[in-house]
């Protein structure tokens, strides 16, 4: 089964370059997301790197080591982390907190990945500590659309903010529109 995983998704061990997956990632012609993937599996670090480098516009890094993810974290900058909530040395969860204490990472986007969660329960809404869970065996897809979603919700965040301290008049003004239409 192992060989057969390489053969269709890593085409790379054969010297043969694929095309990117078709019809998954949303963000085509948006700037390049950093996305690091926290897992002490390489070879599923590996596998989602090169599906999602396959399919968007991601820049994926690989961390297989839970003691150096918050060290590379503050060197790579990431948009988002994908992270093992179950890892030897500290768990995800440590992580994220060491990730929230840093102010120059506290608004990176975390999402659990777990084999501890069921693909219902991750559809009905779960979260560990505030973060979003995917299940294993991660659904690529699936996977795409949560990370677009949490990106989204990142970009909209930072517009809110930087309109909010460069024009409080301005938000003011969009608050009042808004609330006009909504009547």
């Amino acid at each position: 089964m192992k060989k057969s995983l390489e053969t269709d998704f890593l085409p790379w061990r054969l010297g043969v370059h694929s095309p990117p997956l078709k019809g998954v990632g949303r963000s085509a012609g948006t700037r390049t997301r950093r996305i690091l993937i926290v897992d002490n599996d390489s070879n599923i670090t590996h596998l989602v790197k090169v599906l999602l480098e396959r399919s968007g516009p991601y820049l994926v890094l690989e961390e297989n080591d839970a003691t150096e993810a918050y060290q590379t974290a503050r060197n790579f900058k990431p948009d988002l982390i994908l992270l093992e909530l179950i890892m030897s040395g500290l768990d995800g969860a440590e992580v994220a907190e060491q990730i929230h204490a840093d102010r120059n990472l506290n608004n990176t986007q975390i999402i659990f990945q777990t084999a501890l969660v069921t693909a219902s329960e991750a559809k009905s809404g779960f979260h560990i500590d505030g973060h979003q869970v995917v299940p294993k065996p991660i659904n690529i897809p699936e996977l795409i659309e949560a990370i677009e979603e949490h990106l989204h919700a990142r970009q909209n965040c930072n517009e809110f903010g930087s309109l909010a301290t460069e024009s409080p008049d301005r938000l003011t003004s969009l608050s009042s529109t808004r609330e006009r239409a909504l009547r």
